[in-house]
């Protein structure tokens, strides 16, 4: 078999992102194919001339949409002739993202949930029809681990800072989408996983990084290079019998 063939095609949604850009090239430099989606062309062309590898290839498009999530899975079998397997890594949010709850607006609520959520399981759909002719694959969701505890709320005091309600739903209806899709495929050799990282830094105050840290085992906040090791674990054989999972990176946080 052709030694291109073999390698494995990773497809990233939200590839430029904070967790997408550090996974892509992490698989880039672990010998994988790998296409980048994503809505932002500046951070496309910074993040493609960083790397600056034939393996990696970007499209460039709004994944919330179906006619653009096909485009997006087609352009990938043109180029790579198949896919391995899809990390949904796409973090969209609308102008007024993180309000707290007295002032969440309808409107935005329901952009912010179909972006999510209702975005998340139309990309399975898609996706999981190809895997279904291909006779395998292997998606990996984003969830947090908002989708499995309450927020710390006392570690936003007298802070500008928010841990929005929605956010919370968001993460745990990525969870339930995860078992379901897991289960659903029963037999048909489609994997699907969800990875729930903790906090990550984001130039965060420092105050908020002291607090976060006191209910963490010892680092706190995670830098996006630490949650590689674990999806390079879920793309790999070493976890083929491992489905259906929330699989938690939070050093602690939610013991």
């Amino acid at each position: 078999m052709n030694k291109i063939y073999q390698q494995k095609v990773i497809l990233i949604t939200g590839g430029c992102g904070r967790i997408g850009s550090a996974l892509s090239e992490k698989l880039v430099l672990s010998g994988y194919r790998v296409l980048i989606g994503d809505n932002n062309k500046n951070k496309i062309f910074k993040l493609a001339k960083k790397i600056n590898s034939e393996n990696l290839i970007t499209f460039f498009g709004d994944l919330t949409k179906k006619k653009n999530i096909d485009r997006f899975i087609s352009f990938g079998l043109k180029k790579f002739k198949k896919i391995d397997g899809l990390i949904h890594c796409l973090y969209p949010r609308t102008q007024d993202w993180g309000t707290p709850l007295e002032r969440v607006r309808e409107n935005s609520l329901k952009e912010d949930l179909y972006n999510h959520v209702g975005a998340t399981i139309i990309l399975s759909q898609c996706i999981t029809k190809y895997f279904l002719k291909a006779k395998k694959g292997n998606l990996i969701l984003f969830s947090s681990i908002q989708g499995i505890r309450s927020p710390k709320f006392e570690h936003y005091n007298n802070l500008r800072m928010n841990s929005p309600i929605e956010y919370s739903a968001i993460k745990a209806g990525v969870i339930s989408i995860t078992k379901y899709l897991a289960k659903y495929f029963k037999n048909k050799n489609i994997r699907v996983n969800c990875v729930s990282p903790g906090g990550i830094k984001d130039n965060q105050p420092n105050l908020f990084v002291t607090r976060y840290k006191s209910s963490c085992n010892s680092k706190g906040l995670l830098e996006t290079s630490d949650l590689n090791g674990l999806v390079l674990f879920l793309l790999s054989d070493h976890s083929k019998y491992i489905t259906g999972q929330n699989l938690v990176i939070d050093d602690g946080w939610s013991l």
